[in-house]
């Protein structure tokens, strides 16, 4: 839910209100009970994030490969590429 800045245009209360976006705008100011308040237009609030989950080295671990695994049937090495035409690092 975002904060909204409220300020009243008879008294100069202003204040800060937790509100639904659908939510009515407010109208009666809370310290003079008068109808003259009006929202302004904030720049918005950063993000804050708390707790833990949000750096790479929170949740995220790299697959640690055994050292004595063997390898499974079948598998072999990759064929080399074929050498494309026209490149100066192939001999042709």
């Amino acid at each position: 839910m975002p904060t909204y800045q409220y300020e009243c245009q008879a008294c100069g209360h202003d204040f800060d209100e937790l509100q639904g976006m659908t939510e009515a705008k407010l109208i009666k100011c809370p310290k003079c009970h008068k109808n003259k308040l009006v929202r302004l237009i904030g720049s918005g609030s950063g993000m804050i994030f708390k707790g833990s989950g949000f750096y790479e080295t929170d949740y995220k671990k790299k697959p640690v490969p055994a050292k004595d695994s063997p390898k499974p049937a079948g598998s072999s090495s990759p064929a080399p590429a074929a050498p494309c035409k026209g490149c100066p690092h192939h001999s042709h």
